[in-house]
């Protein structure tokens, strides 16, 4: 795919899910994302829960070779009541993972709160107003807008990583007066009353 040569990076999110698991694929050039791909790997049709385990590395391998991938953003599972559903999820999130891993892809978290307050604003905003923020945010024609939100969910967490890694980096400084003052002796006068000044 030789479009791919045209981005600076490329985001692949994945939304982990043991009957469902979306994925979504995010191209940057300069400082604007844009949609390459997204879908989902149904897995319903797997009764045994190893063979849907193999079937998320087999999909997710494939992606990761298709569109090579600089980073994975991945949504972390919330934590439920019940446990073996927990278990099974975290069983798909680090099989997914592990695609990633082999190929030496970073691999950043994200809460569905922090996913869902980095692209609408608000951390209790539903799955369709999710979808409908990426629709218009990117630019999706309605007809490319998949019917399971899983997809967009994935995408979401792409369009997090995106925002979250193009944030500038503030220099590191002193956490309080005294410690500035520790740090910088030279520059504290008297500012009158014994109240020090700093030095410019």
């Amino acid at each position: 795919m030789d479009g791919l040569k045209d981005y600076d990076r490329i985001i692949i999110g994945i939304d982990p899910g043991t009957n469902v698991m979306g994925y979504g694929v995010l191209g940057v050039k300069g400082k604007k994302p844009e949609l390459i791909v997204m879908g989902v790997i149904e897995l319903n049709k797997f009764e045994s829960h190893y063979k849907r385990l193999h079937r998320i590395y087999e999909r997710i391998s494939g992606l990761v070779a298709q569109y090579l991938p600089d980073e994975m953003a991945i949504e972390a599972p919330f934590y439920g009541k019940n446990v073996q559903s927990m278990l099974k999820l975290g069983r798909a999130q680090g099989v997914a993972m592990a695609a990633a891993l082999v190929r030496d892809i970073p691999i950043a978290e994200y809460a569905p709160l922090s996913i869902k307050q980095a692209v609408t604003g608000r951390g209790s905003a539903s799955k369709e107003q999710v979808a409908e923020m990426l629709k218009r945010m990117l630019n999706i024609p309605v007809a490319e807008m998949p019917r399971l939100l899983d997809a967009t969910d994935a995408l979401a967490a792409a369009v997090t990583h995106f925002y979250e890694t193009g944030k500038p980096q503030l220099p590191k400084g002193p956490k309080s007066w005294s410690q500035f003052i520790a740090q910088h002796p030279g520059r504290i006068v008297s500012g009158g009353k014994d109240r020090p000044g700093i030095k410019k």
